[in-house]
């Protein structure tokens, strides 16, 4: 959608685009909007309180969605895996010395590391109910509410050329938030109020100055507002003008303010949040123009990321080029939070891009390692040093549970951010739903009705999604339901009873009628197979089907590696972690990969025939072996396109491939699924 575009939905009027459809006595009514109205507000959830604009969505209350199928599977692997043991095992998370525990801030260990992992492992204990895993996050908060001092600083005291850096802040304040949602506990009020105090009381010119608080601040803005909307306290306003005038500048028209991955993810939403206070139009566009900007020059690859490593650098564009987990985080957490801002559906189609097609293939399947990079081609994962080929010199491909300081603890919040924002309120006291997958969602709606709506679905490898009604008594509102960018038609079913004429593409679907228990709605969002053509990267293309990308299915094969000797320069980790019971893994492909691919892009159902295959017994569908979906193409291998110098798949051969060679019959499966893969093609001939 263009910026003008999503400028015109917040200036006028949300005029309704297509038909209505009245039902016997129920008097149900379809409309097809591009996003949900400002004109009302709802009155069970908090949306910003003025004179702040208004969100379009409204986030649910954390544990609001109880997530079921493949998601929930995810959040139990976690539990079981790296994020739920990462107490046990990392250095940062260790009770000794460490400087959150210590009413001065003062400690050997102590930053970003403790509030990474607590604000995903917080939220996956709330969404599971896992009584033991909240009593952990009861110590932590805990000690967080009783380190404050008497200024009204609060956690590790690290300074830097002088000034307090207070980047490590930022994550922890999210923590409390969810603890708040979640607790109700109202030490936290009392807490955020006082330390914003302290902000203020930080002069400008030793404000925000340090490189990752700088770029950063946007993650500051955000809890301010959330306190304001929660106390009215006009001077919260006054200290987001502070955080955005000492935060990076993200309002640059042809330049970002640095082209680290993770600040660029998380950064670049810092103006649409500060649009809320400004309401001036340059703000919310700056955070598309940043988006767009950085895919312009280093995103033309699938996945929805963009290649920059750890630093995007001129020249190096081609899709072997990485992202960290960090960064794909920080990317779905954007997309999230812009959705809730702008209204704007391709946030929701960006996020899921992210979480179907990039993120699972950062792990092992068990959660019980995770890797530094991943790139949408990759045919080697490895704890060689790929520097200049990547740019990060060290063992920055290898699954390894003891390696990175950042991404082994903030992934956590990966999956269940995800979760969390599957749904949302609107301002006229209905729901929308945002990211389809099988959960249940409770809600207050209408005039106050309790419901549970059950989401039963194998989305995003089945295009059909059931929603049924629970509920005491009937209550009327709306229910919104987001149509992705990718589906050209959208159908649906109520009670049974279908519109042939209805067929819709992007925006949503506002159903509104008195519903139910036991109603029953049965939405479905019509898979096709398209190419997207990357031509500023060698004319390469890629083959989606709905929301997902393909990759070649390339043989795996995983070699044991000891966890310590493979480990990032910086890692660290408590003296009795047991590198036996949590190694790293080496993988290497068994198969070939250098494949172009031959295909009619006028007939693609002629050139690419689907296979539907069993739904896998461990719930767990992103591995090669389990995929529900694949696909049967013919390719060409491509001799010449080799391992490089540098250990890494070489450049990309510019596309379309003169080969002559007979084409081979050869599986593509998600991209998610497969932690080797190719996942951006040559075409040949």
């Amino acid at each position: 959608m263009k910026i003008l575009n999503v400028w015109f939905i917040f200036l006028t009027t949300i005029m309704f685009v297509s038909l209505s459809w009245k039902q016997d006595r129920n008097s149900l009514i379809i409309k097809h909007v591009p996003t949900s109205s400002l004109h009302n507000v709802n009155k069970f959830y908090i949306n910003n309180k003025a004179p702040l604009l208004p969100q379009h969505f409204i986030k649910l209350p954390v544990g609001s969605i109880e997530p079921h199928g493949w998601l929930k599977k995810m959040l139990e692997l976690q539990r079981a895996g790296l994020t739920g043991h990462l107490d046990e095992i990392s250095i940062w998370l260790g009770k000794k010395d460490n400087a959150w525990l210590n009413k001065n801030g003062e400690g050997k260990y102590g930053w970003e590391e403790l509030p990474y992992w607590l604000k995903g492992f917080g939220e996956i204990a709330y969404t599971l109910k896992d009584s033991a895993m909240i009593n952990k996050v009861k110590f932590w908060i805990d000690a967080v509410l009783s380190s404050q001092r008497t200024d009204g600083d609060f956690g590790p005291k690290r300074m830097i050329n002088g000034n307090r850096d207070l980047w490590a802040n930022m994550p922890m304040l999210w923590c409390l938030q969810s603890w708040y949602e979640y607790s109700n506990d109202p030490r936290v009020i009392f807490f955020m109020s006082k330390y914003f105090k302290y902000e203020m009381s930080v002069s400008d010119n030793k404000f925000l100055k340090d490189y990752w608080e700088n770029s950063r601040g946007g993650d500051n803005l955000i809890s301010v507002y959330w306190l304001y909307n929660r106390t009215g306290d006009s001077q919260l306003l006054e200290l987001a003008k502070k955080i955005h005038r000492n935060t990076a500048n993200w309002k640059q028209e042809n330049n970002l303010p640095d082209w680290h991955n993770v600040n660029i993810a998380e950064g670049f939403r810092e103006p649409a949040e500060f649009y809320f206070q400004t309401k001036d139009s340059s703000d919310l566009n700056a955070s598309y123009n940043d988006f767009h900007l950085v895919r312009n020059m280093y995103g033309q690859v699938p996945g929805g990321m963009f290649g920059a490593d750890e630093n995007a650098r001129k020249g190096y564009v081609d899709p072997r080029q990485a992202v960290e987990t960090c960064g794909m985080v920080e990317q779905m957490t954007s997309d999230q939070m812009l959705l809730n801002i702008t209204g704007d559906g391709m946030w929701a189609d960006n996020c899921e891009d992210v979480a179907f097609n990039m993120f699972p293939a950062a792990f092992m399947p068990d959660y019980r390692s995770l890797r530094y990079l991943t790139a949408p081609n990759m045919v080697l994962s490895d704890n060689k040093n790929h520097h200049p080929g990547i740019d990060n010199s060290g063992p920055f491909l290898m699954m390894n549970p003891f390696s990175s300081r950042c991404c082994q603890h903030n992934h956590s919040a990966g999956w269940v951010y995800f979760i969390e924002n599957s749904w949302s309120a609107t301002n006229d006291n209905g729901l929308a739903v945002q990211l389809y997958s099988d959960n249940t969602v409770h809600a207050l709606v209408g005039n106050g009705t309790k419901v549970e709506i059950s989401e039963s679905t194998n989305y995003p490898f089945d295009d059909k999604i059931i929603f049924t009604i629970h509920a005491g008594h009937s209550a009327s509102f709306p229910l919104y339901l987001r149509i992705p960018d990718w589906c050209d038609k959208a159908n649906v079913v109520i009670n049974g009873r279908s519109n042939n004429n209805l067929s819709v593409n992007k925006g949503y679907l506002k159903l509104y009628k008195q519903w139910n228990d036991g109603d029953k709605i049965e939405l479905q969002l019509p898979m096709k197979l398209f190419v997207r053509t990357w031509n500023k990267n060698k004319n390469s293309i890629s083959i989606n089907y709905g929301p997902l990308t393909f990759s070649l299915k390339i043989k795996e094969n995983y070699i044991k590696k000891d966890s310590r000797i493979t480990a990032m320069e910086d890692s660290k980790w408590q003296d009795n972690a047991d590198p036996g019971q949590w190694p790293a893994y080496q993988i290497e492909p068994a198969s070939d990969w250098n494949y172009g691919l031959s295909i009619n892009e006028n007939n693609l159902e002629k050139s690419i025939k689907i296979i539907h295959k069993i739904w896998p017994k461990d719930n767990n569908p992103f591995t090669v072996e389990n995929v529900p979906i694949e696909l049967s193409v013919r390719g060409k291998q491509i001799p010449q396109w080799k391992i490089d110098k540098y250990g890494l798949c070489d450049t990309l051969p510019q596309s379309p491939v003169s080969i002559n060679a007979a084409s081979q019959n050869l599986i593509l499966v998600p991209m998610g699924a497969a932690r080797l893969r190719i996942s951006a093609f040559p075409v040949t001939d």
